[in-house]
């Protein structure tokens, strides 16, 4: 399958008349070519300048696909002590993600739970006390942190998963536990048709 490529093209369009533009008509004309060609977002201004533009994202947003059909979400669980690297494998074809779902097995004072990227990037912290048992959520999938399904307030960033491995450092107080369960939707590389 052929790689589809997004090309801007600007043009100028000198009016013949210093008169009020009533209608503009496009013809496209290709020659000498073969392939599929899509013509999106037409945007007509005055003025010398060029607006600035970005392609819309939902082309480049699929969900990851075997044989045609959607993959289903993937999970990783585990038990975390302190503080610990987690690993996880995201098959996708581009970042994804992360829902990330922590049970303390004690209580854990404010501030004691922080999330974040392999040496400390998207940092994440909550301050509030989290009871032991409670279902501490941060949802990057609906923009959501949770406490037992009550919203809970976070210091810093959704967690997302890096295509093929990615690590994540979940930090609790020295000698804490807690069960944590991952889960993100494997993603397509951008602009290939569904």
């Amino acid at each position: 399958m052929a790689e589809i490529a997004f090309i801007r093209l600007a043009e100028v369009i000198n009016r013949k008349q210093d008169m009020r533009v009533v209608s503009v008509t496009v013809k496209p004309t290709i020659a000498d070519c073969s392939g599929t060609i899509y013509f999106t977002d037409l945007m007509l201004q005055e003025g010398p300048a060029l607006t600035g533009y970005t392609p819309h994202t939902e082309p480049f947003l699929q969900k990851l696909r075997e044989d045609g059909v959607i993959k289903a979400p993937v999970w990783f669980n585990g038990v975390v002590r302190g503080e610990e690297t987690v690993i996880l494998f995201n098959l996708g074809e581009t970042s994804a993600g992360l829902d990330v779902h922590l049970y303390p097995k004690s209580d854990l004072e404010a501030g004691a739970v922080s999330l974040c990227q392999g040496v400390g990037g998207q940092k994440v912290s909550f301050p509030n006390a989290v009871p032991a048992e409670a279902d501490l959520a941060l949802l990057a999938s609906t923009r959501q942190c949770t406490k037992n399904g009550s919203p809970e307030k976070k210091e810093g960033f959704y967690q997302y998963s890096a295509a093929w491995d990615s690590k994540h450092k979940v930090t609790l107080p020295e000698g804490k536990t807690a069960r944590v369960l991952f889960e993100m939707q494997e993603m397509q590389d951008g602009g290939e048709p569904i």
